[in-house]
């Protein structure tokens, strides 16, 4: 029995465990589901976290890389759920005809939209050497920006079981840690054959805010192809993992079931 797969892309500050909730769910709806980690990420986050160097040469072309070969590696076209920068990633593939459909969540923006979050004082100045490979997010750090709607023991759980250094080149890439990114951080917004496209915002997003999101939304204006968004109010980034995940996972199953994507691709 042939499946529909579901490629799941995490983000920065998150390991690929990050989506073994939605991964079950998803397969529990009888979908191939899939999180694929980024080259040089190890098995589990605290691990990760311990040996961080083959992470630290992680930038934008080579996880597009990375992703692109995976996604058409399939017999059947996959669905792409990305969140943080694995949205941004989402969106380049779909853009490009790669995929069946594409949720970005909190996705880093693409096409030069501004970034506007709270970037610059996401470490203590000092933590760090300028010339460390990675970006390290404190407990308290990951409480106050990435999971701001949660309480400390919850985000201190989730800091555990998930939370790894982000490459900072990687950061670079997707402005980030300035003004000038990636060229490849783009998605052709103007293709009209594409699949469908959902984004998912967090209102109370501090990384990622929800107004950067409805600026990329409006970039896919001219596009007939379906576009759609959703916002979901009293969410921070952390929306693909704490608490709440199930609203956000079981909102996607009907939007997929809504456009007429079902885990059998031959199922009416």
């Amino acid at each position: 029995m042939n499946r529909t797969p579901v490629v799941f892309i995490h983000g920065t500050w998150l390991h690929a465990l990050s989506w073994e909730s939605w991964a079950e769910r998803f397969a529990s709806r009888g979908f191939l589901a899939l999180a694929p980690g980024w080259p040089g990420e190890a098995e589990v986050a605290g691990e990760t976290r311990a040996t961080t160097g083959a992470l630290g040469g992680v930038g934008l072309d080579m996880l597009l890389d990375h992703y692109t070969a995976i996604v058409r590696s399939f017999d059947i076209s996959p669905v792409i759920v990305g969140h943080s920068v694995g949205g941004l990633i989402a969106q380049h593939l779909i853009s490009a005809d790669i995929g069946r459909a594409a949720v970005a969540i909190a996705p880093a923006p693409v096409n030069g939209v501004p970034l506007t979050g709270a970037r610059p004082r996401l470490w203590t100045p000092g933590q760090e050497a300028p010339a460390d490979d990675v970006v390290r997010l404190s407990p308290e750090h990951f409480h106050r920006f990435f999971a701001n709607t949660v309480t400390a023991e919850e985000s201190d759980r989730l800091f555990e079981r998930y939370a790894v250094p982000a490459p900072r080149r990687l950061l670079t890439d997707i402005g980030c840690l300035g003004t000038v990114r990636d060229p490849r951080a783009t998605a052709d917004t103007d293709n009209a054959r594409r699949g469908p496209l959902l984004l998912i915002s967090g209102q109370e997003d501090r990384l990622v805010p929800d107004a950067v999101t409805r600026a990329v939304y409006k970039q896919y204006g001219d596009s007939t192809a379906v576009t759609d968004l959703k916002q979901f109010a009293d969410r921070a980034h952390s929306l693909t993992v704490d608490n709440g995940w199930r609203f956000v996972a079981d909102y996607v199953l009907a939007w997929l079931d809504e456009h007429g994507i079902r885990a059998l691709p031959d199922e009416r």
